[in-house]
């Protein structure tokens, strides 16, 4: 993708991963569309991001509501005319261990990290399927891979949008050239872990917490890189960890 004056939808975008990838993609040209609920926030960065020369727009929403999401990309294509493509990065991670049936934080992780990747792909899909191209790219994480204590709800929702991204793969892109990616990421320094309400878990998660991490701007490099490629070029996927995490 020639991201110079590309239109670029991202999800979660008032703090983390969402916003360095914002920042990151507006530097080299995108127009970035800023979705989350928390529209201060997401004013600031836009003022940030338009006083560094990049331009973006800041459409409030609820990825759990597809008539919000669908609202966003009405807004975006009125705005600056097209969408080419979808950052699914909102997510929550409030581990705990089963047994103490934590049911609302299951739903809730359920309801942001799997059915909020179905509705951002639902909304966008008619519009790159009309620009006969585009990327799609969702944030998994490393837990797609392998279960960690207290994470056997938040692993089974990672690894349900590592093979949605597969599946997506398989049936967009040899037909209407939409790329589809999963990025994996391992322990990254963000307020991901700010949602865990399971003291036991927040005392396992010391070690974790002591060692060096990935920063945001790690995800951001890597998205610009997955985007940057040849249109022949499909990442399926992007595994990456912090050097000292096991």
């Amino acid at each position: 993708m020639n991201l110079e004056n590309s239109v670029i939808l991202i999800t979660g975008a008032s703090s983390g991963i969402g916003k360095e990838t914002a920042k990151k993609l507006a530097a080299h040209g995108a127009k970035v569309v800023l979705m989350a609920r928390s529209e201060d926030i997401l004013n600031e960065l836009k003022t940030s991001i338009e006083n560094d020369g990049g331009q973006a727009s800041v459409v409030t929403g609820d990825v759990t509501k597809m008539e919000d999401f669908k609202k966003v990309v009405s807004k975006t294509v009125s705005t600056f005319g097209n969408l080419n493509a979808l950052i699914n990065n909102a997510g929550l991670m409030p581990l705990s261990f089963v047994e103490k049936l934590k049911t609302d934080e299951w739903e809730k992780m359920v309801d942001v990290n799997i059915k909020g990747v179905l509705n951002g792909v639902a909304a966008v899909l008619p519009q790159l399927k009309a620009n006969k191209g585009g990327y799609i790219i969702n944030i998994s994480s490393m837990a797609a891979h392998r279960y960690f204590p207290g994470g056997a709800i938040y692993c089974a929702t990672k690894a349900a949008v590592k093979m949605l991204s597969e599946g997506l793969r398989q049936e967009l892109t040899p037909k209407y050239g939409i790329n589809v990616t999963s990025i994996e990421p391992g322990a990254v320094a963000t307020n991901l872990t700010d949602t865990i309400t399971d003291e036991d878990i927040k005392e396992k998660l010391q070690a974790m917490l002591e060692m060096q991490t990935l920063e945001s701007e790690d995800i951001a490099n890597a998205i610009y890189y997955t985007l940057t490629q040849p249109d022949r070029v499909n990442i399926n996927d992007v595994y990456i960890m912090p050097s000292e995490q096991q």
